[in-house]
C-alpha cells in the first residue's frame, strides 16, 4: 500500500519513494529501504516535507540501545552492519568523511577485492545477499562521491583474475551506468551494481584448470568457458537472488552488437542495454589485465583497439560514454 508521510516522520526500515528524478535528490534510485537516519536527514537536505512510502516492503527495524546513557550525541551510522562476507573496512571508509578520496578509493578496492574473493569460494544464498548489501553501498558511493569514484579508475587491478576481473567490472559498469541513466529514476542502480560485480558467478562451475590456463584455450575449452553466463543465471536463481537486472547482465554480457557473440548470438537491438554496458566493460578490463600470452594494454591502448578494431562489437552511443569515464579525470595516457 503506498501511502504519503511528512519526511519528519520517516524512519529508517520504510521503503521511501522519492517524487523527484535523480538530478533532485543524492541518491542512486528514487525508491529504497531506508537504511539509516543519515539517509533520512539527506531527504529533508534535499528539500522535500513530503514523500511517500510502501507499507508493504516496510521492514522492521529494532532500535540499538544507546552503549552510554549519558551520550547525547545521535549515531548517523547506517542501520545495516557487515556481517561475515563483507569487510567493515569497506563500510568505515565509505561512511568516513575524514578520508581523502584516494585513500577511501584504495580502501575501498582492495575491501572489494576481499568481499568476491570470499563470495566465490562460498556463494550460498546467504552471502549472495549479504555481498549484494556490500554492493549497493559501494552503488551510493559512487553516486554521491564523484572524486572518490575517479579515483577508483586509477586503481583497478591488472591481475586478471576472476574476483579482481569482478570488482574491476563492477566498478566501471555502475560508472558508465551512471553516466547512462543519471537523468532517469527508472532504473534500479543496486540490483545493476549487483549484476555487474556478479556477472561472472558462474565461473566457479567451470573447470579450474581452464579458468587458470595460463596460455590460449583450445576450441574444446572455449566450448566449455561459454557456458558460464548460463551458470551464472542458474546460480542466482538457486539462491532465489535472480533480479531482471542481475539476469540480463549475466547472460548477456558476452554478446556482440554484430551477432559475434555468446551464449545466444544476439545481434544489435536484441541485446538489453544493461548487457550492453557489461559487455564493455568487460572487453576493456580484459585488455588491460596481465595474462601469460599476452601483455596489458593502456588505458588509451584498449580504447583505440576497441575503437579501431573492435567498435563493431558494442553499441557505439555507449561506447562513446565509455571513452568520457578515462577523458573527464584525465586518466593518463589520455
Amino acid at each position: 500500500m503506498i501511502a504519503k508521510i511528512q519526511t519528519r516522520n520517516l524512519k529508517v526500515g520504510m521503503y521511501v519513494i522519492i517524487p523527484a528524478t535523480w538530478l533532485n535528490h543524492p541518491f542512486a534510485t528514487g525508491s529504497f529501504e531506508i537504511k539509516s537516519k543519515d539517509q533520512i536527514q539527506k531527504i529533508i537536505q534535499s528539500g522535500f516535507d513530503e514523500v511517500r512510502i510502501d507499507t508493504e516492503k516496510e521492514v522492521a527495524v529494532i532500535e540499538p540501545k544507546p552503549a552510554d546513557q549519558g551520550n547525547n550525541k545521535v549515531s548517523s551510522e547506517p542501520a545495516w552492519q557487515p556481517g561475515k562476507l563483507v569487510p567493515p573496512a569497506l563500510f568505515e571508509a565509505i561512511h568516513d568523511k575524514r578520508l581523502t578520496p584516494e585513500k577511501k578509493a584504495d580502501v575501498v578496492y582492495q575491501s572489494s577485492v576481499e568481499l568476491m574473493g570470499k563470495l566465490l569460494d562460498d556463494p550460498k544464498a546467504e552471502n549472495i545477499m549479504e555481498a549484494k548489501q556490500g554492493i549497493s553501498e559501494i552503488v551510493d558511493m559512487v553516486f554521491s562521491q564523484d572524486d572518490t569514484s575517479h579515483y577508483l579508475l586509477r586503481i583497478t587491478s591488472h591481475d586478471y583474475y576472476t574476483y579482481t576481473h569482478s570488482v574491476n567490472v563492477g566498478i566501471l559498469g555502475i560508472m558508465l551506468a551512471k553516466q547512462l541513466f543519471r537523468k532517469s529514476s527508472s532504473h534500479n542502480m543496486h540490483e545493476l551494481g549487483a549484476g555487474f560485480f556478479l556477472h561472472d558467478l558462474g565461473k566457479i562451475r567451470i573447470d579450474p584448470a581452464i579458468i587458470n590456463k595460463s596460455g590460449r584455450l583450445t576450441d574444446e575449452e572455449m566450448e566449455e568457458m561459454k557456458k558460464h553466463p548460463n551458470f551464472s543465471y542458474k546460480i542466482l536463481k538457486e539462491t532465489n537472488q535472480l533480479s531482471e537486472e542481475c539476469g540480463i547482465i549475466a547472460m548477456q554480457h558476452h554478446e556482440r552488437e554484430d551477432g559475434s557473440g555468446y551464449p545466444r548470438g544476439l545481434k544489435g537491438d536484441q541485446i538489453h542495454t544493461y548487457g550492453r554496458v557489461c559487455c564493455i566493460a568487460d572487453v576493456y578490463d580484459a585488455l588491460t589485465a596481465e595474462r601469460s600470452y599476452k601483455a596489458k594494454l593502456s588505458s588509451f591502448e584498449a580504447l583505440k583497439l576497441m575503437k579501431e578494431k573492435m567498435l563493431n562489437h558494442f553499441q557505439k552511443d555507449i561506447f562513446e560514454k565509455f571513452v568520457l569515464l578515462f577523458i573527464e579525470p584525465g586518466i593518463k595516457g589520455l
